[in-house]
């Protein structure tokens, strides 16, 4: 098992990285996948655990034979969730690998076209990822031909020893996956190890542990109790959607302080969602808040400038990655036709 310093070493030279047995961690800009290998069954039966942001397919699958050899595919594509930046590359994986997908029931109608999320928050504040989020890509994807529930009796699909958990709150049909034999997390947004609504912390992925993007979370209760669950679990390894995985002690001591302070340090001061959650259900959204006055418009145009180079300057670390802000736009406009 890699720990953080040659996690870094590795990123220097590749943006594919061992986090613990038979799980390998691809950094796409500012999000992760994971490749998980089934440590029971045969060498190359493995899943895929989210897909990333908009054109990362190609990517996902040179990692993908890279690791298990030429034409590799795995048995099943596994979604914590569905935002943008998880889906981006589930519809051409699906359609070339043509493999089953599997989401949680209340995440169903995002994959299969039938609703849009609620709307981002950029009131939250925080930064300019924050600040951006109205950009962001909400509507569905439509992969209903490879999309099912995952199983009732929290077992993972392809993966011997492995248990999802729903972990509500980022989004309603959010999963988190954990290993009991190492206490393996694959935590999703339920949390996160970097600052996602900063850029500064995006770029230098300074690691820290931190609620879910606030700007997607639409409700705070259930993040806090998903929270609580996740960190009972006691796990030695924290892999999540966004920063660098988490080990040991340290991990584990800022996880538990999440919990004790989690409305000081994960709730925004003000959002559409601190004082109302949006109500969803496994047709998609019931219905929303008001949007409240947003107090930064006059920055907005300038701290756009600074996140469309902030995200250029990531996307120039691996000349072979060529996902930027002008893909996720480009998808956004494909969305919104």
């Amino acid at each position: 098992m890699q720990k953080t310093s040659s996690i870094f070493e590795n990123l220097k030279k590749n943006d594919l990285f061992e986090v613990a047995p038979g799980i390998h961690c691809l950094q796409i800009v500012m999000v992760n996948v994971y490749f998980v290998r089934d440590l029971e069954g045969k060498p190359n039966d493995w899943v895929l655990v989210d897909t990333g942001l908009p054109r990362s397919a190609n990517r996902i699958k040179r990692a993908a034979e890279k690791l298990y050899g030429k034409g590799a595919r795995p048995k099943a594509i596994i979604m914590t969730h569905g935002h943008f930046d998880h889906v981006g590359g589930l519809r051409t994986l699906a359609y070339d690998w043509d493999v089953p997908v599997y989401a949680h029931l209340l995440e169903l109608p995002y994959l299969t076209g039938k609703s849009s999320y609620p709307p981002p928050d950029p009131s939250v504040g925080g930064g300019a990822m924050a600040y951006m989020s109205f950009l962001y890509p909400k509507k569905p994807v439509d992969v209903s031909i490879w999309v099912k529930k995952l199983p009732s009796d929290g077992h993972v699909p392809h993966l011997a020893g492995w248990t999802y958990l729903h972990t509500p709150g980022h989004t309603g049909g959010h999963v988190s996956f954990f290993r009991e034999s190492d206490k393996v997390l694959i935590a999703g947004d339920a949390f996160i190890t970097v600052n996602q609504e900063s850029m500064l912390a995006v770029i230098t992925q300074k690691q820290e542990i931190h609620g879910p993007p606030t700007y997607f979370t639409t409700n705070w209760e259930a993040s806090k109790r998903s929270i609580e669950r996740l960190m009972l679990l006691r796990p030695t390894v924290a892999a999540t959607g966004h920063g660098l995985p988490m080990y040991g002690e340290d991990m584990l001591h800022q996880l538990e302080q999440l919990v004790r302070e989690f409305d000081e340090r994960a709730i925004p001061a003000q959002g559409r969602y601190v004082n109302q959650a949006a109500e969803t259900d496994e047709t998609g959204v019931i219905s929303v808040p008001p949007p409240i006055s947003d107090p930064f418009p006059k920055i907005m145009a300038g701290v756009g400038l600074v996140t469309l180079a902030g995200l250029a300057a990531l996307a120039v670390k691996n000349r072979k990655n060529r996902v930027s802000i002008e893909d996720i736009l480009n998808e956004k406009s494909e969305n919104d036709k």
